[in-house]
């Protein structure tokens, strides 16, 4: 076992210039990957608030955007359950930085992630001395297990999840993945499947305590600005939210086949203008770094666009408008009668349906939905959230429930009651990590 951590502490040594070069071409496009990049290798200035008398650091980690979005919740309720934390918040991506400087406080630090060499991790342990460490997910890292055993930090998984496919991934890599879980101090998964996958692993699970993002509560102020941005619109409005690269080009060919669906005295005018679908498509890309190729591609495609970051006093008409802000997806469901889910029409998985639901904003999904799997599943129970095999009658479904109104507020209501039936985990989670530091 010492041997393989070993070499694998060696690869990761001699893979830190590709890092370091692979950070400098992504900072080209997202400047936040160009930041302090030496906490990227367990190197981190002074603290600016040294803690004071009684206090600790919780040690939060949430690798991305949508990790991040679900720890929200969790960190609101460890505030309460342990009154001497500070956080520190981790994250490996910069929208998730980006999204979690909204949930720092007075005292609060956050840096990157530290890449998973012997070194950095120990540099990061030394340097904030956590009481204890929370992993949001996923993001299990061998050396970094190591590192908060040997200093007896309890590092634990929690919302944690885990697809079938991810369990087969880590099965190959057996000689590594099993003693890194196996190290873990606890963990709390989000469903009995995951519990079960998590526990071939030889991680140590002490329950199924839900998922944070049935607890999440949409901002207040995006969900009436969206509302009253719809009340204002005579068509219905659909979004396909949190696209990603390759499905844009899916949707589009769709719905410049879908184009004549009214009469139009004109058969060039049906060519040209989607309105006459009787329906305002939305496109909300899931990557900021995306938003000027996808507005080039739907104008390629003949369609006029009106985007988010140039609107005044609302939308704008167009074709298509485009959702290039971050950190608004409220308003646009609030804004939206029925979505599409991004990352579910290519093999990806999907995203948060649960974040569109809460808004009373129906999902139709596409036959990708491995990483959100018991959400999807409880949604469509719900009926709240529809699946379908590929793009076309995904977009057929989305059309057709706005054609029902019935069928439609049917749907929107038990979106909302989804959450309060299935909320709690946030809490359930923050009262196991304060009875683990006893």
């Amino acid at each position: 076992m010492m041997l393989v951590r070993a070499l694998y502490s060696l690869l990761m040594w001699l893979l830190q210039p590709v890092v370091r070069a692979k950070l400098r071409r992504r900072a080209v496009q997202e400047p936040a990957y160009g930041q302090h990049v030496e906490e990227r290798f367990g190197v981190y200035p002074a603290l600016v608030t040294p803690l004071a008398e009684g206090q600790y650091f919780v040690w939060v980690h949430a690798v991305s955007l949508g990790e991040t979005r679900a720890a929200a919740e969790l960190i609101t309720a460890l505030r309460t359950a342990l009154p001497g934390m500070r956080l520190l918040l981790t994250h490996g991506t910069s929208t998730g930085r980006v999204q979690g400087q909204t949930l720092l406080q007075a005292g609060d630090v956050q840096v990157w992630q530290p890449w998973d060499t012997p070194a950095a991790a120990k540099r990061f342990l030394d340097h904030f001395k956590p009481l204890v460490g929370l992993l949001v997910e996923t993001e299990v890292w061998p050396n970094m297990v190591a590192a908060c055993q040997a200093r007896h930090v309890p590092l634990c998984l929690v919302n944690a999840r885990m697809s079938e496919k991810s369990l087969k991934q880590s099965l190959r890599l057996a000689w590594l993945a099993r003693p890194a879980y196996a190290g873990l101090r606890a963990v709390w998964a989000q469903a009995a499947p995951d519990a079960a996958r998590l526990a071939a692993l030889g991680a140590p699970v002490q329950g199924v305590l839900g998922n944070f993002k049935f607890d999440a509560v949409p901002d207040a102020a995006q969900l009436a600005q969206g509302q009253a941005w719809r009340r204002a619109q005579v068509q219905p409005v659909l979004v396909f939210a949190n696209t990603r690269d390759g499905e844009e080009s899916l949707f589009l060919q769709v719905l410049k086949r879908n184009r004549p669906v009214a009469p139009v005295v004109n058969d060039s005018v049906a060519t040209k203008h989607i309105a006459n679908q009787k329906v305002q498509w939305m496109l909300v890309p899931r990557h900021p770094q995306r938003f000027d190729a996808i507005a080039a591609l739907c104008e390629a495609e003949g369609f006029t666009v009106s985007r988010r970051s140039q609107w005044t006093d609302g939308p704008e008409p167009a074709d298509i408008w485009l959702g290039d802000s971050m950190g608004e997806m409220a308003l646009y469901y609030a804004l939206s009668d029925v979505a599409l889910l991004g990352g579910s029409f290519a093999p990806l998985g999907g995203h948060n349906l649960i974040e569109a639901t809460a808004c009373g904003c129906p999902v139709v999904m596409g036959p990708h939905t491995f990483n959100f799997a018991q959400a999807a599943e409880l949604a469509v129970e719900a009926g709240a959230a529809f699946a379908r095999p590929d793009m076309a009658r995904a977009v057929a479904k989305a059309l057709a429930l706005v054609q029902s109104t019935p069928d439609l507020h049917q749907a929107q209501a038990a979106g909302r009651a989804l959450g309060q039936e299935h909320g709690g985990a946030a809490q359930r989670t923050a009262l196991a990590v304060q009875q683990l530091l006893g």
